[in-house]
């Protein structure tokens, strides 16, 4: 299963293109110390609003600080936002989707309706109200982004379980006089990981957006630590005069959701069996 997971997703270029993006940010992320050519916090208003050039390739904003360097340090909160978040979310929705599907009922019904409920609000703006209320931090954006993102794996699961739950091997494994919570662990969930994978790599390309937004709004991680919307926020004063500092964090936004998004949908064309057969199926026509 593994080897045929691999020999399909290195056919795939765009997915692979994808993977390459994703592994160079990480590693940004991860050797920021090393790769940022300044202190990204230090303040010098005789360099402030440089454009680029040798010293600084992609110029100062209006503190005299790098954006090189901010963009490079703002990498490792993008992954850290996205990373913790999306686990956060995989973590609730995961196990609502779980119990809701396979025992359904009154359960089902209550976890539904609050999950409609959640679907109902549009995403940001949930968001915005949990952040209101936990206050800005790293960790309460990591907790705001996971909470909105948690409705979705919960649906996506409840659907994968309740084609898995009337399977065969799951009525036997009943009739052998197995426990729910047995059958649900050893037999449900390995059966719907497939989708949640997905859904994962494509959330993150969603909770570094979330974090972007929140931190151009002023409810995200407190300044001066660089993050790539505060970074945007920063320069909305100086778009006259320096488009440089929000033009570059934002062409960093642009690229993490394109590769995280490149690499989510290589993972679905791998896994899905539905699709390895339709390819496999024009191939014959060929």
């Amino acid at each position: 299963m593994l080897l045929l997971f691999m020999k399909e997703f290195w056919k795939n270029r765009i997915a692979i293109l994808g993977l390459l993006i994703v592994l160079a940010i990480i590693f940004c992320g991860v050797f920021a110390p090393l790769l940022a050519p300044n202190d990204p916090l230090k303040v010098d208003l005789r360099k402030r609003l440089l454009s680029p050039s040798k010293n600084h390739l992609l110029g100062t904003d209006g503190f005299g600080r790098d954006i090189m360097s901010r963009i490079i340090w703002g990498s490792r909160i993008s992954l850290q936002v996205g990373i913790v978040a999306v686990g956060i979310s995989s973590l609730l929705g995961v196990l609502l989707g779980l119990i809701s599907g396979y025992y359904s009922g009154a359960i089902d019904t209550l976890i539904m309706r609050v999950v409609d409920v959640m679907l109902s609000f549009p995403t940001i703006l949930l968001a915005l109200a949990i952040m209101a209320a936990l206050g800005s931090s790293l960790t309460n954006v990591m907790i705001a982004v996971g909470v909105t993102l948690a409705p979705r794996f919960a649906r996506l699961v409840r659907g994968s379980v309740l084609s898995v739950r009337e399977l065969d091997y799951i009525q036997a494994a009943r009739a052998l006089g197995m426990s729910n919570a047995r059958i649900i662990v050893l037999h449900v969930f390995p059966n719907v990981t497939a989708p949640i994978i997905v859904l994962a790599t494509l959330n993150v390309s969603y909770a570094i957006l979330a974090e972007a937004s929140l931190s151009f709004l002023g409810l995200g991680v407190r300044p001066p630590t660089p993050t790539w919307g505060g970074i945007i926020s920063d320069g909305r004063a100086f778009l006259d005069i320096a488009p440089w500092i929000s033009l570059f964090s934002g062409f960093a936004i642009m690229i993490a959701v394109l590769g995280f998004n490149l690499f989510g949908d290589g993972l679905r064309d791998a896994l899905d069996p539905w699709l390895r057969g339709l390819r496999g199926d024009r191939k014959i026509k060929e």
